[in-house]
């Protein structure tokens, strides 16, 4: 019969009964434990390891004639396909400014659940131009003198919308140390403790960009959007607009949404652990409940330009007015920026040295 081995929560090192104590107690670290508190420990970490995180990505389907009217067009360059009415006139691709061309009749890929109509119009994306450039100080003069837009698009990009419950164990280790003196001797006294945390954590609607030519880092920088705004999908809600058709699946998107979701929860477990000198993370176990996916069309306005022969492309949000985007940088003003912060900060230096030499 094989002898159940503890080890040491805190060290790792193997515990020993003592029977002056009645209690399990390690000869290394001094630390002491309560037999139930191992056998609760144990049950713990002995439980099902590592997450479990799966979605029910089914949707709905186009009925017949719903998609009476709508079109695809294809650009033969970088391959991207939009969607459009059959009255769009010749236009050009909103990912590398290349014509496009119409294919055919849109057909083929599950139809949008929610939509989130434009709210705002090109003009408001001029504006927002305009007012993402001021006050850089570093962004070059002419560009912002003589600024001029090469296109500006309304286009629905794709998104995924995942909703769950997460049920969440998080497990970590911390330690309480405490310091004291008699006048001859300095203390110091380390405690290491397990802590367990435990919850649920509510997630409605975490977006994924169904689009493999959106980039997710600007998609995700024009987040929130307000979805109490999202009314159910209708195609008349695309006429005058672009729609992006999807080529990133649910089932692939789902390793985004994942990440999200882990990573948010890891964050609000942690906030829980306080009161502690030092804490170490050890393991997560999550699990999701009612986990379902949802897709809808996001309104996104999309500014291209181009200056010194580089093209910048820029993003607004089409509900709330949230603009993003990459500028360029004029590199003399930026070492004479960086040269007067240098120079600021050794003269500071200087100053500080000569003060310590007069005291």
């Amino acid at each position: 019969m094989a002898l159940q081995e503890y080890k040491c929560p805190s060290c790792g090192g193997a515990l020993e009964f003592d029977s002056g104590l009645q209690k399990m107690k390690c000869p290394f670290c001094e630390s002491q434990y309560e037999m139930s508190e191992l056998e609760k420990l144990d049950e713990a970490l002995d439980a099902p390891q590592g997450d479990n995180m799966q979605w029910d990505t089914s949707g709905a389907e186009w009925q017949e004639g719903e998609t009476e009217g709508m079109r695809v067009y294809v650009c033969k360059s970088c391959g991207g396909e939009i969607i459009g009415d059959q009255s769009l006139a010749a236009t050009s691709c909103p990912y590398c400014g290349n014509p496009i061309v119409m294919m055919g009749q849109f057909s083929g890929t599950l139809k949008p659940d929610y939509i989130i109509p434009f709210k705002l119009d090109k003009e408001a994306a001029k504006k927002g131009l305009m007012q993402h450039m001021q006050g850089k100080r570093l962004l070059p003069k002419i560009f912002r003198d003589q600024n001029h837009i090469d296109e500006i698009k309304g286009i629905y990009v794709p998104f995924w919308l995942f909703t769950a419950e997460a049920n969440a164990r998080m497990f970590y280790k911390g330690t309480k140390i405490r310091t004291w003196t008699d006048g001859k001797f300095s203390y110091t006294e380390t405690n290491f403790y397990d802590i367990i945390r435990g919850g649920t954590l509510g997630f409605e609607r975490v977006p994924v960009d169904g689009s493999s030519k959106m980039d997710d880092t600007l998609m995700e920088s024009l987040e929130p959007y307000n979805f109490s705004e999202a009314v159910d999908f209708q195609t008349a809600y695309l006429a005058g607009y672009l729609a992006d058709k999807y080529d990133v699946t649910a089932e692939q998107s789902i390793e985004r949404a994942n990440e999200r979701i882990k990573r948010t929860t890891e964050q609000v477990f942690a906030q829980t652990v306080q009161g502690y000198n030092a804490v170490m993370p050890q393991q997560s176990m999550i699990s999701l409940n009612n986990a379902r996916a949802s897709y809808a069309l996001y309104p996104v306005w999309l500014l291209n330009t181009t200056w010194n022969g580089q093209k910048y492309t820029f993003a607004m949000n089409g509900q709330t007015g949230k603009f993003v985007g990459d500028l360029p940088t004029d590199k003399g003003a930026y070492w004479k920026w960086f040269l007067g912060l240098a120079s600021i900060v050794g003269a500071a230096v200087f100053a500080l040295s000569y003060l310590f030499w007069l005291l």
